[in-house]
């Protein structure tokens, strides 16, 4: 299943649809009390999605165009945003920074929270040196705590595409990343949810970024230095990952900051993150001041 926030053509707020063949249907519409937010889906276990399945395979009614709708941010209200940096030997590469024996870890803020078609502004005074990283999202879907790399794939809820945006001026002026990447707008998620019924290989994945019409990024989550399964794990040790947990799994090469010239993300930029089988996430940029 394919799940999005939206505000509906006449609606109020943000709500959770079932997007099938381009057409949008409330998730609240489909049974009695029915969630209105992917965080209640989620919280609602099996049963639940088992009965949002049914009930939308038996739905006759009207659906509505899911071009028709606004899109909010893939995921609302998660109880955190886990970060994984340099996990493509490439992108560690480029930027000349060490991949560590274990993975570099850092928090997003809720703040930097964006949607798919959104617009992501900053000050020229705070940084011109706004890069894109196209990342894979993982979330968590019951409480995992201390589980095994064999086990780590059955607590996930789906996938989604995260877009890392990064003041490259300020992550290499702090010790600590999290508010170089946690500027408002600086975390676009989305535009879906996939299921991870609908995901057979984390593994297997083509990744890419396309940036003012130029391909920047183009790889495989293949290449990741550790799978999707080998993070949980690891990030499950000792911590309860509670469900709705959002994990962005760090990003291949093709930075634009790494190259010369730099090719970075300026004032009237689009730029477009995508994932095959996930869904194409696109930002457009202001700068002001």
């Amino acid at each position: 299943m394919r799940f999005a926030h939206v505000v509906l053509p006449g609606g109020d707020g943000p709500v959770l649809v079932l997007v099938e063949d381009g057409e949008a249907l409330p998730v609240h519409t489909l049974v009695p009390d029915g969630p209105r937010t992917l965080e209640q889906l989620i919280a609602g276990g099996g049963p639940l999605r088992d009965a949002v399945r049914d009930a939308a395979s038996a739905y006759r009614g009207e659906r509505t165009p899911i071009d028709e709708a606004t899109f909010a941010p893939a995921v609302l209200t998660p109880p955190s945003i886990m970060a994984v940096g340099l996990n493509y030997a490439a992108h560690s590469g480029e930027l000349n920074l060490k991949t560590d024996d274990t993975p570099t870890v850092f928090t997003l803020w809720p703040n930097s929270l964006a949607p798919h078609e959104g617009t992501t502004s900053w000050s020229r005074s705070l940084s011109e040196a706004v890069d894109y990283e196209a990342e894979l999202g993982v979330i968590i879907g019951r409480p995992a705590r201390d589980v095994t790399e064999d086990e780590a794939l059955d607590y996930v809820f789906g996938y989604t595409v995260v877009n890392d945006i990064t003041a490259r001026n300020v992550q290499y002026s702090e010790s600590q990343w999290c508010r170089a990447k946690s500027f408002d707008g600086f975390t676009p998620v989305g535009p879906y949810v996939v299921t991870a019924d609908e995901v057979p290989d984390p593994q297997d994945l083509h990744i890419w970024t396309v940036l003012d019409g130029h391909t920047m990024q183009d790889a495989s989550t293949g290449t990741m230095v550790r799978s999707v399964a080998k993070l949980i794990a690891h990030l499950s040790r000792g911590i309860t990952l509670l469900p709705g947990t959002l994990i962005s799994t760090g990003s291949p090469g093709g930075s634009g900051y790494s190259r010369t010239p730099q090719v970075l993300m300026r004032d009237r930029s689009t730029v477009t993150v995508g994932i095959d089988g996930i869904g194409e996430l696109t930002t457009h940029c202001r700068v002001v001041g």
